[in-house]
């Protein structure tokens, strides 16, 4: 088995000045309807982990220019940001509507990512996501070439470019480069249903060091490889692979959050005004307690066998009913595909039906909201929660279920975690389920509803230890640090 990365890695690992590439870009800029331009900054794991550190060591950050302003308001394509205090430049890769058609709604998200997700039978390769795929990491790979200065290390981000290391490595031989598989990575028999899974692997073996959130990833990554090429030598125990010139090391290294950021903000929430905006339509009494889901509308993240779930709960225990309110944070992505669309519908009508069958005048079951919520309201809206409930099919990470015990600052909140999820590899106190079980899902609902007092407290200060031990800032140093070890 592949070994986890020593939390202990140090940030003297993490070089002065880097090059990092990935799909999104970590700053937009946006026209409004009234024709001005304005500077959105993006959220998630990956820009909450990358961005402060490239504030703080400078360099390049190279990403798809998706804003309707991007490219109005750059010279050569690159931008200083953060806007308000610049640190590192921002380039920025034009792409045309048919690359994004054929890379990003095509090939990584209806090849890739239910390939990764194993779910193969949702995989569409049409010829024309392929040829799009390739030529943008094309474009990727001139554009880190265009900026990186000799000798600073590039580090690739997620499924969205396994081509373009290998594209610059044809134009850096010596280069240093780093890669990070974000979604998780699939075993042999699956892989194999990637009708260029070869073309993939040899593009990634271009890296010196590529991460996984998980050993099973990492060594999954290491089978695949073997399978593929058998002339390559592959030493599962170093997560080493030889073959040719290349000489790539395959490590586990948990992405985490920024444990104190989401302290504070919990901290600063306004929770009773939180509770009251998202309960006030459903029930008079706002104090009723809540368990929660926030996850955007795929189809890997299990929310119709959560919400059949809660039905079974509900019809099997009528004495729970009127006892706690669900709350779904759920956000609209990826519509450009017909499957996101239907799975969205899908959603939509469960909650419909289950509020529907037990709601009362004073009591809605199920409330469900797309609004879009700042950091510092989802954390509030974290700690106003006594359950969270993250039940996906298969995920890289989960960074809700990191998210969320660090939120209960008030020393209550019990989460129900999936299995199959990276995060239930590392996170100690969670209630784990098999997410396609819909009775054992409410009976764990049901049991982090009753925790005794004791027990839930300690699973929380298990889950927080946990979670504390695998920083975000953390993640860039073991990454980093992986490649001075043997």
């Amino acid at each position: 088995m592949v070994p986890e990365l020593s939390v202990n890695a140090q940030d003297g690992a993490v070089p002065d000045s880097l090059v990092v590439v990935s799909n999104r870009e970590p700053y937009s800029h946006e026209r409004g309807d009234d024709g001005e331009i304005r500077v959105q900054s993006a959220a998630g794991g990956l820009t909450s982990a990358l961005d402060p550190v490239m504030q703080s060591r400078g360099g390049t950050w190279v990403a798809w220019g998706s804003g309707d302003a991007d490219m109005a308001v750059a010279t050569d394509g690159v931008v200083e940001v953060p806007p308000s205090d610049p640190a590192y430049d921002l380039k920025r890769v034009p792409l045309s509507e048919a690359a994004v058609e054929g890379y990003y709604y095509g090939y990584a998200n209806q090849v890739l990512w239910p390939l990764c997700h194993e779910d193969t039978g949702r995989i569409w390769a049409e010829p024309a996501y392929w040829d799009q795929y390739r030529a943008v990491n094309e474009q990727f790979a001139e554009a880190v070439d265009a900026v990186a200065d000799a000798g600073q290390p590039v580090w690739f981000q997620d499924y969205h470019l396994a081509l373009a290391p290998r594209l610059l490595r044809d134009r850096r031989p010596d280069a240093t480069l780093l890669q990070f598989w974000h979604i998780p990575w699939p075993a042999p028999s699956v892989f194999g249903h990637c009708p260029h899974s070869d073309a993939l692997l040899d593009g990634m073996l271009a890296c010196d060091v590529i991460g996984f959130h998980t050993a099973a990833y990492a060594e999954q990554f290491l089978h695949c490889v073997d399978s593929a090429f058998p002339a390559a030598t592959v030493d599962t125990d170093s997560g080493t692979v030889a073959r040719g010139g290349d000489r790539t090391r395959a490590v586990a290294n948990p992405l985490g959050i920024d444990v104190e950021g989401v302290r504070d903000r919990a901290r600063d929430a306004g929770v009773a005004s939180i509770r009251d905006t998202v309960l006030g339509g459903s029930r008079s009494d706002t104090s009723i307690p809540i368990a929660l889901g926030v996850e955007r509308l795929d189809y890997s993240k299990g929310i119709p066998e959560r919400i059949e779930a809660l039905a079974h709960l509900w019809d099997r225990r009528p004495d729970l009913r009127g006892a706690f309110t669900y709350v779904q944070k759920a956000s609209r992505t990826r519509e450009g595909i017909a499957a996101y669309r239907r799975y969205r519908a899908d959603v939509l009508d469960a909650v419909e039906r289950v509020n529907d069958r037990f709601g009362t005048d004073d009591w809605q079951p199920i409330v469900y909201t797309e609004a879009t919520l700042d950091n510092e309201t989802l954390a509030g809206l974290y700690r106003a929660a006594e359950v969270a409930v993250v039940t996906p099919h298969r995920d890289g990470m989960n960074l809700v279920a990191h998210e969320y015990p660090v939120a209960c600052i008030d020393g209550d909140g019990a989460l129900v975690l999936s299995e199959l999820a990276g995060a239930a590899t590392h996170l100690d106190g969670a209630l784990t389920v098999n997410p396609h079980d819909i009775a054992a899902i409410a009976d764990a609902i049901e049991a982090a509803l009753e925790l005794d007092p004791k027990e839930a407290s300690d699973r929380l200060a298990r889950l927080t230890d946990s979670v504390e031990s695998f920083d975000s800032s953390g993640w860039v140093a073991r990454q980093f640090s992986a490649g001075q070890s043997p």
